[in-house]
């Protein structure tokens, strides 16, 4: 991949939809990982107004410190960033009291904390005219569906969506973001005990890159270990379960005769 090029296409795509919008910038929620990372730093080069929200609700703190590092290391370099600290733990306390508890399982929790963080987000874009520059790769976006609908996956546009997981660290490298997110274990910041993507998914996201390409390109399964079985299994499983977040919504289409 030509590093270089592939960043100034992106932030060239960024600038110009947003010029036909009509916005004035972009707005990113940081969560301490590689993805808003990468997102937040394409959207500064844009040199238009960048607003970068840490949202922690009950946050495992090594996220919520590289989240800050990440901030200010942004803030450092770039003049049109700027940033704000949105503690919603008591909200989302408060929206737990108001649900039955018996739907509070852990995926509906989980769900309804990325929902929050959408909401937030959103009442930033509002009131500054910005876009909501959403932090999917590929892998999750396309290939796995993980993300959560209406919340992290409630954006705007996507400007790293067609980019692997190792696409993600290579133009992260190469921007000089930190290295506490560079080697940090990639984690959706859903949960207090700071579990990664890989123990929520059961695979690694090589892993799951080399599924999605094996599906575009199959060959011979017999040829497989064992190990790539099981992640083609987990990956063709997680991709059929999660098409409702993939495809468009469906519409109910009345005939004309019954109108």
């Amino acid at each position: 991949m030509q590093q270089t090029k592939v960043i100034k296409h992106i932030v060239n795509w960024l600038n110009n939809y947003s010029e036909q919008s009509k916005t004035n910038g972009f707005v990113v929620g940081i969560s301490g990982g590689i993805d808003s990372a990468l997102t937040s730093t394409l959207c500064a080069l844009t040199g238009k107004q960048v607003i970068c929200l840490n949202m922690p609700i009950h946050q495992h703190k090594s996220e919520y410190d590289r989240g800050h590092e990440h901030i200010d290391w942004l803030k450092q370099n770039y003049s049109n960033v700027s940033s704000y600290e949105v503690e919603l733990s008591n909200t989302f306390k408060s929206i737990g009291q108001a649900l039955p508890e018996n739907i509070q399982d852990w995926l509906t929790m989980a769900n309804t904390r990325s929902r929050l963080r959408m909401t937030t987000l959103y009442a930033f874009a509002c009131h500054h005219k910005l876009l909501v520059a959403g932090t999917g790769n590929k892998v999750e976006d396309f290939g796995i569906g993980f993300f959560t609908k209406y919340g992290d996956g409630g954006v705007d546009l996507s400007p790293i969506a067609d980019l692997m997981k190792s696409e993600v660290y290579a133009l992260a490298q190469e921007l000089g973001v930190v290295k506490s997110i560079l080697d940090a274990k990639p984690t959706d910041g859903l949960f207090a005990d700071g579990r990664s993507d890989e123990d929520q998914i059961g695979a690694s996201y090589d892993e799951l890159e080399w599924a999605m390409k094996f599906i575009e390109n199959p060959h011979d399964f017999t040829t497989l270990t064992e190990r790539q079985k099981i992640v083609l299994d987990i990956y063709t499983r997680m991709n059929k379960a999660n098409q409702h977040k993939m495809n468009p919504i469906p519409v109910c289409l009345i005939p004309n005769e019954l109108k």
